[in-house]
């Protein structure tokens, strides 16, 4: 057996939908036989209860205190915890992996940046951009906005309040674009563990940083999915009509805007943006 950790995890100190706080996940996941979490909370333009008129230095330790109360505990029981974040856009959510709190504080202007923009900077400084659950059909999402010259993995398995068939479409849709895939349990309370066992990945090497697993999607190393056997199965799909109108961005970051289509349709165009991102 490999490594196995949590990859998008929410405390109540920095997301509105939290129930437990950062410390209280510890003991849970190493029961549950992880090797690590990573805390993803809500960001600036995502679902935080934290107060965005405070200076960015005040905000940002106050975004960090969930991620450091697990830390702090996870230190002393013996589990890794790493730092990351989940920011919204138009509905669509990205987890960021790689970076720290201090380069958080070097970049305050992050809270303007657009998809393309936050793509570079993340890339630039050695991160990775996941985009969560995209295929995620909700009241709160009036369109599925895809990415895909924005993104170096897609989250595959979800677990949190999650269809399979969303699921079955991500790994679809990181296939067609040639990227890694990886799963999360989206966890909002350490009261679900135990429990269904949560989603998550497992490789073969032991992560020592938040960087390390940036660096294993950037290489394309091996990443294990950990979830329900045929969660994923795309037999489920593919012909079916999408009930939400796709918004596919091109590489400037343009849109002709969302239009109703089946899955198929969509992969259609999604394989000819695959095609330009392979040619740079």
């Amino acid at each position: 057996m490999g490594f196995i950790y949590e990859t998008h995890l929410h405390t109540r100190q920095a997301s509105v939908c939290g129930v437990s706080r950062g410390a209280d996940y510890v003991r849970r996941y190493l029961d549950a036989g992880f090797t690590g979490i990573m805390v993803t909370d809500h960001f600036f333009n995502s679902n935080t209860p934290l107060d965005r008129r405070q200076p960015w230095s005040e905000w940002v330790n106050g975004f960090c205190s969930g991620y450091e109360d697990a830390r702090n505990e996870g230190e002393k029981r013996g589990l890794d915890v790493f730092f990351g974040w989940e920011e919204t856009f138009d509905g669509d959510d990205y987890l960021v992996y790689g970076l720290d709190k201090a380069w958080l504080l070097e970049h305050p202007e992050m809270i303007r940046w657009t998809r393309k923009e936050q793509a570079r900077e993340v890339r630039r400084s050695g991160g990775c951009v996941v985009h969560a659950h995209p295929f995620r059909q909700h009241s709160y999402i009036d369109a599925i906005h895809l990415a895909p010259h924005f993104v170096d993995a897609i989250e595959a398995a979800n677990k949190g309040n999650h269809d399979a068939i969303y699921d079955a479409q991500a790994l679809e849709y990181a296939r067609i674009l040639g990227l890694p895939a990886v799963a999360g349990s989206d966890i909002h309370n350490a009261k679900d563990l135990p429990g269904q066992a949560p989603f998550g990945i497992e490789v073969e090497t032991k992560l020592a940083s938040i960087a390390d697993y940036a660096a294993l999607i950037l290489n394309r190393g091996t990443i294990k999915l950990r979830m329900p056997p045929g969660r994923c199965d795309f037999r489920r799909t593919g012909d079916k009509p999408l009930l939400l109108p796709v918004e596919i961005r091109d590489r400037n970051d343009r849109t002709p805007g969302p239009r109703r289509m089946t899955f198929n349709e969509a992969a259609e165009q999604l394989a000819f943006s695959a095609v330009e991102k392979k040619a740079g």
